[in-house]
């Protein structure tokens, strides 16, 4: 994989390509949300800048699996003090996830970067910024990464589908779109797992292998309430639940991501959006997310009526 490989990310790769052709990369920080291409850049960069011994000066870590300062004082130093190979300038170490570091790892990892700036190049990939603490910040050239454009996740689809010899029907396209959100990581696991179930990736096939519900379901789902049915709308709750197997946190989401899409008077939707982020909060906190949903619902049925 090389840089131009990367869909969706024009202006940083554009950048980063001058770093590479200069041979000169300082420590580098992606930010974004999962599956836009931010570990695929690094590795991209490591291949481009080592050739055929980008191996042995590139190692990867993750921080979400050994969170604590002993990963910086072992892993990442053994690493970085020695020297690169293959006549190459510096060493890579990318540090996947590094906001899950706590801020002890942090403040150590920072005097890592100082202390081995010479041989050794850090590249961190966080979802949240501003989990970084900010002397490690200013030491970065930092990167967004935005979720990827249906566009960019279509195109890229397609390509992997030609290749694997995958047919997808124009539903199925959409429903992978849907799912993924610009997450080029969902979208491609959708389109494998699908196409071991059926010859040609329809839609009721994605949906089903995502626990995904159709947007038409939560419409529904939202429309009944606002009709002041609440039974029915439990019922349709029921079907997505019990029989379909979905999670009231995605299910939570899936309503606040169909709300947009209906002709509801903007005070209304100001209220049933408020109330939609605190089911989302009080189910993340661990309260039971069934009689969160059935709150949820039968405040929209409230709203409704008036």
């Amino acid at each position: 994989m090389r840089l131009d490989d990367i869909v969706g990310q024009t202006e940083a790769i554009e950048r980063l390509k001058s770093y590479v052709k200069s041979r000169n990369l300082p420590h580098l920080l992606f930010s974004g949300p999962p599956g836009v291409g931010k570990t695929a850049t690094a590795v991209s960069i490591a291949k481009e800048l080592f050739a055929d011994s980008w191996k042995e000066n590139f190692t990867e870590l993750n921080a979400s699996d050994e969170r604590g300062i002993d990963v910086v004082r072992t892993k990442i130093k053994n690493f970085a003090k020695t020297s690169p190979i293959g006549g190459a300038d510096f060493k890579i170490i990318f540090l996947d996830e590094a906001d899950a570091l706590t801020s002890d790892a942090q403040a150590a990892l920072r005097r890592t970067m100082e202390k081995y700036t010479n041989n050794c190049r850090f590249i961190l990939s966080c979802n949240y910024s501003s989990k970084i603490i900010e002397p490690i910040q200013s030491r970065c050239a930092v990167y967004r990464f935005r979720p990827l454009s249906d566009d960019a996740v279509t195109e890229r689809v397609l390509f992997v589908a030609s290749n694997e010899g995958i047919e997808i029907a124009t539903d199925g396209m959409e429903a992978i779109k849907y799912v993924a959100q610009g997450d080029m990581r969902k979208a491609i696991n959708a389109l494998q797992a699908a196409s071991l179930v059926d010859r040609v990736v329809h839609k009721d096939t994605i949906y089903k292998i995502t626990a995904t519900a159709r947007p038409e379901q939560i419409t529904d789902l939202i429309n009944t309430a606002l009709s002041g049915n609440f039974m029915s709308a439990r019922k349709h709750l029921d079907e997505l639940l019990l029989d379909q197997g979905l999670s009231g946190e995605d299910v939570v989401g899936q309503i606040y991501r169909a709300m947009f899409s209906l002709s509801i008077p903007q005070e209304k939707m100001i209220d049933l959006i408020d109330v939609i982020g605190e089911v989302d909060f009080r189910i993340a906190e661990g309260s039971n997310e069934r009689i969160q949903l059935e709150a949820l619902i039968a405040h929209f049925t409230l709203r409704g009526r008036n």
